[in-house]
C-alpha cells in the first residue's frame, strides 16, 4: 500500500504508530491541552489533532484499546468508528466510560487504535428467492454454544 497522506492540525499532534511488529492497529493519541474527566456512562469526543486522506477502497476503523476497555471500561460509543475515504476532518475517538469511576484522559495519552482496512463496494441484485443452506432462517442461537 502507498503511504497515506496525513496532516497535523495542531503542532502537538502525535502521528499514529504501531507498538509491535505484528500489530494491526496503530495507537491514536489524545491531542488535548488539559486532562479530560470522563464520568461513568459519559460520552466524549477526543480529538487526535490529525486529518487523513485515504486511498480509494480503504477505510480507517477507530477501535477501543483492549487494555483501557477491560481495566477501566473505556470503549467506543459506536463500537467501531469508520472514517470514510472522503472525510477530511479531524480523526476523533468517540469514547464512553462504562466503568464505575471517573476516567481521566491525559494529553498525549494513547486512547484508541486505528486499523486501515480495504473494502469492496457492492450493487444489489433483486431476486425472488435465495439459495438454500443448512441453517436456513435459523437466527441468533440457532447453532448452539457447544460443538
Amino acid at each position: 500500500m502507498a503511504p497515506i497522506k496525513i496532516i497535523r492540525l495542531r503542532p502537538t499532534a502525535i502521528l499514529p504508530s504501531y507498538q509491535t511488529e505484528s500489530a494491526a492497529g496503530m495507537d491514536l493519541h489524545a491531542c488535548i491541552n488539559q486532562p479530560m474527566v470522563i464520568r461513568p456512562l459519559e460520552r466524549a469526543m477526543v480529538g487526535t489533532g490529525l486529518s487523513i486522506e485515504l486511498p480509494p477502497g480503504y477505510e480507517a476503523q477507530i477501535r477501543a484499546r483492549s487494555g483501557l476497555a477491560i481495566k477501566h471500561g473505556l470503549t467506543m460509543v459506536n463500537g467501531i468508528g469508520t472514517i470514510d475515504g472522503d472525510y477530511r476532518g479531524e480523526v476523533t475517538a468517540l469514547v464512553v466510560n462504562l466503568g464505575s469511576v471517573d476516567f481521566i484522559i491525559e494529553p498525549d495519552m494513547r486512547i484508541a487504535q486505528m486499523v486501515i482496512a480495504k473494502y469492496e463496494t457492492i450493487s444489489w441484485q433483486l431476486v425472488d428467492e435465495l439459495g438454500q443452506t443448512t441453517r436456513g432462517q435459523g437466527g441468533m442461537g440457532s447453532t448452539g454454544v457447544l460443538s
